[in-house]
């Protein structure tokens, strides 16, 4: 393939070697802390959630169990892959940008992971919250259009125009996800008698993801404000910290104790709808 085919973004992230981005991960030692310190939360959540769940019998609250524990195990899974350098590239920034010329480290993996995590999050957050089917296939689909355009945002080289573009388009997707929190599926838990679960873990899911974008903005990948790589991964994985385990255990602790209301709520919704 001629290399003018080739994405300016995506060909700087072929030429750099695994070998070369885990040398520049274990060459920070601010960066590769702040990956080492989720691949050992994360190894602890999956065990704690795994004893958590010893007990849990029925099908709708073994499927919000099984879908908070792939959390921690994407991110364990996205953190080493991080380290290793496997998902890790260099990026020359275009013109305009506060870094302009310059190569950055792009953490390209960390959008994998929030694209196939934080589907999960929600996941739970509408079974628990009893929402239809309709209404969780859109708010899923809009959070993983959210992460693809965030991506798209940090890995545009040819223009800091189309960057921030990007980054618009992936903060209206995110706008459609904190809508439905903040209004539908709220209704839906009250109804379903989930109301003040939901409401604990909606305010720690939409405090927490505003920082995501927040942090991109101030970080390297946006205006640059913070110029460190290794400030901008901390602050990512400190929201990942809470946003993920933190979140997770709660959901989980209320799940095994209240396991008859899980699952009764979709008796309940059924009932409401004139389904047997």
């Amino acid at each position: 393939m001629s290399e003018t085919l080739v994405p300016r973004g995506i060909d700087i992230l072929l030429q750099a070697s695994q070998a070369d981005a885990l040398s520049a991960v274990q060459g920070d030692p601010l960066l590769s802390s702040s990956l080492w310190i989720n691949v050992a939360l994360a190894g602890l959540s999956i065990l704690l959630f795994v004893y958590m769940g010893r007990n849990v019998t029925s099908g709708r609250a073994k499927l919000v169990w099984g879908a908070t524990l792939m959390i921690p195990l994407v991110s364990i899974s996205s953190y080493l892959a991080l380290l290793s350098g496997l998902t890790v590239g260099f990026i020359e920034m275009p013109a305009g940008h506060a870094l302009a010329g310059e190569e950055v480290m792009s953490q390209w993996g960390r959008y994998l992971t929030w694209t196939l995590s934080t589907p999960m999050i929600l996941l739970a957050l509408g079974l628990v919250a009893d929402v239809d089917a309709g209404s969780l296939f859109t708010v899923i689909a809009a959070d993983i259009a959210m992460c693809v355009t965030g991506l798209a945002a940090a890995l545009t080289t040819s223009s800091y125009l189309f960057r921030w573009a990007f980054y618009g388009v992936s903060c209206a997707f995110f706008l459609v996800v904190l809508g439905a929190l903040l209004t539908e599926w709220s209704a839906s838990a009250a109804n379903a008698g989930t109301g003040e679960i939901f409401g604990t873990l909606r305010a720690l899911t939409v405090v927490l993801w505003l920082g995501y974008p927040i942090i991109w903005a101030v970080g390297v990948e946006g205006l640059a404000l913070v110029g460190s790589v290794g400030l901008t991964s901390w602050g990512y994985s400190i929201l990942d910290v809470f946003a993920k385990y933190v979140f997770s255990f709660l959901l989980l602790r209320w799940v095994a104790s209240n396991e008859g209301v899980v699952s009764g709520a979709r008796s309940a919704a059924g009932a409401a709808l004139g389904d047997d």
